[in-house]
Order: structure tokens, then C-alpha cells, then sequence
């Protein structure tokens, strides 16, 4: 799997002109599941961002987690981190998971960070969304879960 992480102090996402989903301070997480990831990638990445050691302690350094800091996490697909850009100009997507297999470890992932304490709020997987945030920082985190092994 790979997610984009933003540490952000407020995001939302739109679907029609319709809000559904909004956090204030933690993490927009933008998550793409690719050919062959498991439950078992979900959990670990789950688990990762969650004790991902990013925001500020009293001192100012970033030494703590999304469970730390009581945050919340907005979770979006976006299949096109699967871009494969390294011929030609237009990306190549063929790396993803087909949809019904990306929108079952989509609420996977879901699940599971919110089995771990964590508010969740959500995208609608495969709509045409309008991500708005607040980055902080900014920072913002690549994790591929094929480099975690």
C-alpha cells in the first residue's frame, strides 16, 4: 500500500458539493492499495502512522504520534499514487489494485486505524472528490509499504 501523509491542522473532503469528511488537527492521509497488498500491509501500515513520531512536543521537536496528540485522521483513496511516470508523459496506473480489491483494504485500513483510537472520517472511494487542508508545517510523509520490508 502506499499512503501520502500530511500532518495538517484541519481538513475536509467534498463529494457533490457535499462534505463527507472533516478533521481538525492530525493527519490527511491519501492511501492507495496496489496489486497484491494484503490485511496484513493494511494493519502494519495502520499501526505505522498511527505511532509516527511527527508532531510537536513541548520543545518544538517533532517526537509525537497521531495517538500522542489524541488527533484524527482523514482518510482518502487516490489511486493515482500508483503512477508509473517512467515512460512518456501520460502516468500509467496498471500497478493498482482493481477497484472492488482497492475499496475492500480502502475500509480495511480504515478500520483499522480507527481500532487503534483514532477518530476517522472518510472519502467515497472512486468519487470525484475535492480535498481541502491545512498543512502544517507543511509536512508531509511517503510511505510504501513494499519498502517496509
Amino acid at each position: 500500500m502506499r499512503a501520502l501523509i500530511q500532518r495538517v491542522t484541519q481538513a475536509s473532503v467534498e463529494v457533490d458539493g457535499r462534505v463527507t469528511g472533516q478533521i481538525d488537527r492530525g493527519l490527511l492521509i491519501l492511501i492507495c492499495a496496489m496489486q497484491g497488498d494484503t490485511t496484513a500491509q493494511a494493519d502494519k501500515l495502520a499501526a505505522k502512522v498511527s505511532k509516527l513520531r511527527i508532531f510537536k512536543d513541548d520543545e518544538g521537536r517533532m517526537n509525537r504520534s497521531l495517538l500522542d496528540i489524541g488527533g484524527q485522521a482523514l482518510i482518502v483513496s487516490q489511486f493515482t499514487l500508483a503512477a508509473d511516470t517512467r515512460r512518456g508523459n501520460r502516468p500509467g496506473f496498471s500497478s493498482a489494485a482493481a477497484p472492488a480489491d482497492g475499496d475492500a483494504l480502502y475500509q480495511y485500513f480504515t478500520k483499522a486505524v480507527a481500532d487503534l483510537g483514532i477518530p476517522t472520517a472518510n472519502g467515497i472511494f472512486g468519487a470525484d472528490m475535492a480535498v481541502s487542508l491545512v498543512n502544517d508545517g507543511p509536512v508531509t510523509i511517503w510511505i510504501d509499504t513494499e519498502d517496509q520490508t
